[in-house]
């Protein structure tokens, strides 16, 4: 019976009296499996109070909106203490008339508790925690918010609030609260989700107590000089132990060998001297997450250590100007063969730290370095066995971009001028080729199919296109080395957005010429034969069931066919959308004073979608159709002059408009030369068409 309402009391008494009447017996509580207390008689003054005297109201009643005590009152710490020990204030108690009542026989409400009364020690350390300052800052943990309330057990004890197993628990009430986290600008939002899944706190889990959990890292010196969770200091903080400086000291008390490796080695000793660019422990392992070096997904995993360990600082340009050290090593390693294995997948190839070692890393001038000259074929030898002195000196970081010297940099400038003079070869052939076969095509008999107002039209539209792809998209990724190279330089990029801007008022100075030229009597007759009508359908219809096999030829198109239209009304549509979008992200401070929050974002978002959109149908449809189907290859001349190949309209646009056809003239002075010669088969009045390829 002591056992039941001893928890009664202990749960009833840390919200205090004042919540008595919601406290008064329920049916649904479960019922005290021992005797009532002492029956009294109503009105009664029972004197001084005791905890025997307290169970009379807080008897087998379960405060509401608290869960229930891990541990009862009678196993904590504090079982063999009363309860004014604690709670303060209360004078003679005078029983109320009948249970449950609204009159507490006591002050309702009571001093808050101080633990500091029988804890001195703990209360004058308890100044601050992290960053906050206790009884200035809101928010801050009390003694019972990490130690519990009336369920307060011994450190050792696995049940207690602030034992290695329990205590990410009580951490986590307050740091993965989102609200607390964003309140007090906590940078790390899930740190005791992170711990869980590290090495520590696995170990942990299993019952490794020894494995380090929140107070081995965050528990400051206290003032006998030994380490107190009472004083957790922010780690901006010279004391903390999570200082910048004394991180490797937080993680050489449990990891000593690694730690007096790493003051040994260039990155212990920069600290040492006070840089704090250097990197301690947390920079390569991680913080709260850190997980075993095996796992692939660790950052000093044999996988990843190269790429996204050491080339942060070892890429990093100032770092290298500050100390002298040489630019450009996470390249040269990938593309040697210990890289180009490691990317490969093969986990057994050397990294970083195969030759350069994982702690005492030193540089290559120190005699005990693991990469000093003398020192090379021992490293080597770890992984070649047997290897030479000599084959141990290869330089590891220029063997895939060449070696400067050495029969490596002779079959390294003899490949790369093979290459440009093969390839460079070919190019020239085939644009020979393309060249002559062009040449010949203009030469046949022609029809106008533009005139010179229309070929200026697609000129305008063509360059100012191409210009606005090259400089939009050069913002969108100006770190690729196109953009870089094209707008790199001073001021480029400034540069660039004007040229951008320019080729925009063209394309809309192109759009409206376009526009009027609709009014003149050929451009009604262009607007007219551009209007969709059934005949596309069956157009459609009847190319699908060529592209099949099920028909024979392909369908008989007029001026433009279903394809041309197609892509002209998509002009129309991504020329407005474009040019509207633009001209809002142009002039965007004009734009944000007349339109509703938010649509800049979404006009941006379509300017750019769009763009892609534009490009990539010019690539895959109007090039194929214009160049590389076989009926126009190597061209479509029309886009150029406007003459498009008598036997290409024709069999282009069958049933298209009647167009006269012309000749090619050629100079006087070669029809003087050639009056007396016979043309060559295929030559432009042969009157034998050209052998086809």
């Amino acid at each position: 019976m002591m056992r039941r309402l001893s928890f009664a009391l202990a749960m009833v008494s840390a919200l205090g009296c004042a919540n008595l009447p919601a406290m008064a017996a329920d049916p649904s509580t479960p019922a005290a499996t021992t005797s009532a207390p002492e029956p009294h008689t109503p009105g009664e003054i029972v004197g001084k109070p005791e905890n025997g005297k307290c169970r009379i109201c807080h008897y087998a009643v379960q405060p509401p909106n608290l869960p229930e005590a891990a541990v009862p009152f009678e196993d904590s710490v504090h079982a063999d203490m009363d309860c004014t020990g604690c709670h303060t204030g209360i004078g003679d108690l005078k029983l109320p008339e009948a249970l449950p009542t609204k009159t507490p026989p006591h002050p309702a409400k009571l001093p808050k508790v101080d633990c500091g009364q029988c804890h001195q020690e703990a209360a004058e350390i308890y100044k601050v925690h992290g960053r906050a300052q206790v009884g200035k800052t809101s928010g801050v943990p009390t003694c019972a918010g990490c130690h519990g309330a009336h369920d307060i057990l011994a450190v050792l004890d696995r049940r207690a609030h602030v034992h290695p197993v329990q205590l990410p628990n009580t951490c986590r009430r307050c740091h993965e609260d989102l609200d607390f986290v964003k309140k007090h600008d906590i940078l790390v939002a899930e740190p005791i989700k992170m711990y869980e899944n590290s090495v520590h706190g696995r170990a942990t889990q299993k019952g490794l107590y020894v494995a380090a959990t929140c107070d081995d890292c965050h528990s400051a010196a206290g003032p006998k000089g030994g380490k107190t969770a009472h004083r957790i200091l922010g780690p901006g903080d010279p004391d903390s132990p999570i200082y910048h400086f004394n991180i490797p000291k937080t993680c050489g008390r449990c990891h000593e060998k690694p730690t007096k490796d790493y003051w040994e080695g260039i990155h212990g000793k920069l600290v040492a001297r006070g840089e704090v660019d250097s990197p301690v422990c947390t920079h390569c392992h991680g913080e709260h997450g850190i997980i075993k070096a095996g796992d692939p997904h660790s950052p000093v995993s044999k996988a990843r250590l190269a790429e996204f360990t050491c080339s942060p600082c070892h890429d990093s340009v100032r770092l290298n100007e500050k100390y002298g050290l040489a630019s450009g090593r996470l390249r040269s390693f990938v593309d040697s063969y210990h890289g180009l294995k490691s990317k490969a997948g093969d986990t057994r190839v050397a990294n970083c730290s195969s030759c350069h070692g994982d702690h005492r890393i030193l540089p290559s001038s120190d005699a005990a370095s693991s990469i000093h000259p003398d020192n090379l074929r021992q490293t080597c030898g770890e992984c070649h066995p047997g290897i030479s002195a000599e084959l141990a000196k290869t330089k590891i970081h220029e063997t895939g971009a060449g070696i400067k010297t050495g029969w490596p940099y002779f079959f390294t400038v003899f490949y790369i001028v093979m290459i440009v003079v093969t390839i460079g070869l070919m190019a020239l052939h085939n644009l020979g080729h393309w060249c002559r076969h062009i040449q010949r095509m203009v030469h046949r008999p022609f029809v106008l199919r533009l005139n010179a107002n229309e070929v200026i039209q697609h000129w305008l539209l063509m360059l100012s296109f191409i210009t606005l792809v090259i400089t939009g998209f050069a913002l969108r990724f100006d770190e690729s080395w196109w953009a870089r190279r094209l707008f790199g330089w001073d001021e480029g990029f400034a540069y660039r957005g004007i040229v951008h801007r320019v080729a925009g008022v063209v394309m809309i100075f192109g759009s409206v010429w376009h526009l009027f030229y609709l009014f003149t009597s050929r451009g009604r007759q262009w607007f007219k034969d551009m209007i969709a009508s059934w005949k596309d359908l069956g157009d459609v219809r009847d190319n699908a069931l060529f592209f099949l096999g099920a028909r024979d030829n392909p369908p008989r198109f007029a001026r433009f066919s279903y394809m041309e239209k197609c892509e002209y009304w998509a002009l129309v549509w991504g020329g407005v959308i474009m040019s509207v979008t633009g001209l809002l992200l142009w002039f965007d401070n004009i734009a944000v004073s007349v339109l509703p929050k938010g649509v800049l974002d979404v006009v941006l978002v379509i300017h750019y979608y769009e763009a892609w959109l534009a490009t990539l149908a010019i690539l895959v449809w109007h090039i194929y159709g214009t160049m590389f189907s076989p009926e126009t290859y190597p061209m479509n001349p029309a886009w150029w002059s406007g003459k498009m190949p008598k036997e290409m309209y024709e069999h282009e646009h069958p049933e298209g408009p009647h167009l006269k056809t012309r000749m090619y003239v050629p100079r006087v002075e070669e029809e003087v030369e050639t009056e007396h010669t016979p043309a060559p088969t295929g030559a432009p009045g042969s009157g034998t068409a050209p052998r086809a390829k």
